[in-house]
C-alpha cells in the first residue's frame, strides 16, 4: 500500500494541511477546512459579492530540533483533542485551554507558537517527493502526482476525477518560498516520522 496509494494520500494530506496552517489563528484552527475557494466564478446567492477569505502568511522562521521533537511529542495529545471536534467547530475556552496546555507541555510558549512551528514544518514538507524523501519544491511533487494519477490503471473515474481536481488547485494555491534553507535539511532528518504524524492526521 505504500507504493502507490500511502504517498498519493500523504501528499494530498500534506497539502491539505500546508494550506490550514497558512491560515491558522488559535480561534478557528478548525474552521478552515470547509471554506469555498476564493477563485468560483458562481455567482453569489445574495446580492453582496463573495468574499475572500483573509489569508494570513505563515511567519517564517528558522526551525530547531527541538522545536520539531516537540511537534512530534505533542500531535498525539493535538489529534486526541482535535478528532472529537466537527470539522466546522469553533473552539470554546476549554478546548482552547487544553490545546495551550498540551503546546505548553511539549515546550512551546503557547498554542500559537506550536502552530507556527508547524506551519514552518508543513510548507517544507510540502516540497518533499514522497517516493524519494528529497526535496524537489512543491510543483514538482504535485506535477508528479498528478501524472501518477492519470497512469493509475486502478483507480475508479470519479475517484481520478476528484484526486485531479484536487492537485489541480494545489498547482494553482500559491506556496511562499522557503526562507529558511535550514528548514529543508532540518525536515529531512525527521521527515518519515513528520510525514506520518502530521500527513495522516487529515485522513
Amino acid at each position: 500500500m505504500r507504493e502507490f496509494v500511502r504517498p498519493f494520500a500523504a501528499t494530498l494530506s500534506i497539502a491539505c494541511l500546508a494550506a490550514s496552517m497558512a491560515m491558522l489563528s488559535s480561534s478557528d484552527v478548525l474552521a478552515q477546512a470547509n471554506q469555498a475557494p476564493p477563485n468560483q466564478t458562481a455567482p453569489a446567492p445574495q446580492a453582496a459579492p463573495p468574499q475572500q477569505p483573509t489569508v494570513k502568511p505563515v511567519k517564517q522562521m528558522a526551525l530547531t530540533d527541538k522545536q520539531i521533537e516537540g511537534v512530534l511529542a505533542a500531535q498525539k495529545d493535538m489529534d486526541a483533542i482535535t478528532a472529537k471536534l466537527a470539522d466546522n467547530a469553533t473552539l470554546d475556552p476549554r478546548i482552547t485551554a487544553q490545546l495551550e496546555d498540551v503546546a505548553r507541555k511539549n515546550g512551546f510558549a503557547s498554542y500559537d507558537e506550536y502552530t507556527n512551528v508547524v506551519g514552518n514544518i508543513s510548507l517544507v514538507l510540502l516540497g518533499f517527493d514522497p517516493a524519494t524523501k528529497q526535496y524537489v519544491g512543491t510543483d514538482a511533487v504535485i506535477k508528479a502526482q498528478i501524472a501518477q494519477v492519470k497512469a493509475d490503471k486502478e483507480m475508479s473515474p470519479s475517484d481520478k476525477k476528484e484526486a485531479l481536481a484536487e492537485l489541480n488547485d494545489a498547482l494553482k494555491a500559491p506556496v511562499p518560498p522557503i526562507e529558511n534553507k535550514g528548514n529543508i535539511d532540518l525536515v529531512a532528518k525527521y521527515y518519515d516520522k513528520l510525514a506520518d504524524a502530521l500527513g495522516d492526521d487529515q485522513q
